[in-house]
């Protein structure tokens, strides 16, 4: 099969993804559309030595040469490229999976539903041959606010690395259960402040615990004069940005892992790592990935974004309970090597396309995890006993 991969620059999110199409497929294309930002290379992103089958196409419009190959391809994936190249690769009625995050970040505004409700259409509805691949548990909900993608959408996601441990046992005694840790920018929607709010009430209320802090932005500098104010400096740490691999070292040794974003975060890729890192994860519902790889107090803990008594309980209880600690973690890790990973995701991608070039126009082949069937489901959760 040949496929052909359009999205904006490439990165470690779909590095891996893209080595299992290259070992899978006849043929494999990655066109990046634009430059890395800046932002993303303080992070620890890179755009050097980029992989054989990736085609730079940032710096004048290629779109021709976009739809000419896309043309000679079984399948098309779209991601974060321009609208044109969407609209353009769709006219030839090819098979194409759009692969978008939630596109109603913010709050939905009703009164233009009218003007949406055509350009959506004009934009995806029309196309037969055109699928999406949902890396949002609420990216069907915001598409079938304009009934676009109707029975038409599939779990998927970003793929970071995933890391098999030979010996599992090692991983989990080296980690510290008194040790919990963030990681992500210091911007508004992370709400890395609902962390330390947990910390100072973990301080007041007698406990032990070390917590972390990983990456930088805008807020970098107030989040460390509230940490001073609240005399919290023994307990809290600023390490700083970080690449990938020293990030997942982190992880490696943390017990607990908090993910505190707001309904912004459109898939949270730090989620995979963590839960790869054997880390018992408390996250915000609202991110986009935690309705899929999370089952709340299956292989992780689920919080009410914003409920900061809600996330304190949960971590209380986890620096009380070093055994469900691990116990988590274990289920966490075991989430990700089993189903939710790239080899999975890319077998299973290629078999829901061959079966739709067969002329099966809705398959349903999984039951759970990537290329399921994904569900429209509502923005609110209100934990296990509300």
């Amino acid at each position: 099969m040949k496929v052909l991969f359009v999205s904006n620059y490439f990165n470690h999110h779909q590095k891996y993804v893209s080595n299992e199409m290259y070992l899978n497929c006849d043929d494999y294309k990655f066109i990046a559309t634009s430059k890395m930002r800046e932002e993303r290379k303080k992070l620890g992103y890179s755009d050097s030595a980029l992989p054989p089958y990736v085609l730079d196409f940032s710096e004048d419009d290629r779109i021709k040469d976009i739809i000419n190959i896309s043309s000679g391809s079984d399948v098309t994936i779209v991601g974060s490229a321009p609208e044109q190249y969407l609209a353009a690769i769709q006219s030839k009625n090819k098979l194409v999976f759009r692969y978008s995050e939630r596109i109603y970040k913010n709050k939905y505004q009703w009164y233009k539903w009218p003007f949406r409700l055509y350009t959506f259409y004009k934009n995806y509805g029309k196309f037969k041959n055109t699928y999406l691949l949902c890396s949002s548990a609420y990216t069907a909900t915001d598409y079938a606010k304009h009934f676009t993608y109707i029975n038409k959408t599939y779990k998927w996601g970003y793929f970071p690395e995933t890391k098999r441990y030979d010996d599992l046992s090692e991983l989990f005694n080296r980690k510290n259960p008194l040790k919990i840790l963030w990681c992500g920018r210091f911007i508004d929607w992370k709400h890395a402040e609902h962390a330390i709010e947990v910390a100072f009430r973990l301080k007041n209320n007698g406990y032990d615990f070390k917590m972390d802090f990983i990456g930088n932005g805008a807020l970098e500098e107030k989040l460390k004069r509230k940490v001073i104010d609240m005399n919290l400096n023994e307990c809290i740490s600023f390490l700083g940005a970080m690449p990938p691999e020293k990030v997942r070292e982190q992880m490696e040794e943390a017990g607990i892992y908090i993910f505190t974003s707001d309904r912004n975060e459109g898939w949270g890729a730090v989620l995979n790592e963590a839960m790869n890192s054997g880390c018992a994860v408390v996250a915000s519902h609202a991110i986009g990935a935690v309705p899929y790889l999370l089952k709340d107090r299956e292989n992780g803990f689920i919080y009410n974004s914003g409920d900061i008594d809600m996330l304190y309980e949960k971590v209380k209880y986890l620096l009380e309970n070093p055994n469900e600690q691990r116990r988590l973690g274990q289920m966490a890790y075991q989430t990700i090597v089993d189903e939710w990973n790239a080899e999975v995701a890319v077998k299973r991608l290629l078999i829901l396309a061959e079966h739709i070039l067969n002329g099966e126009k809705i398959p349903d082949l999984f039951s759970s995890g990537p290329c399921s069937k994904a569900e429209i489901i509502k923005d609110n959760w209100y934990g296990e006993n509300k």
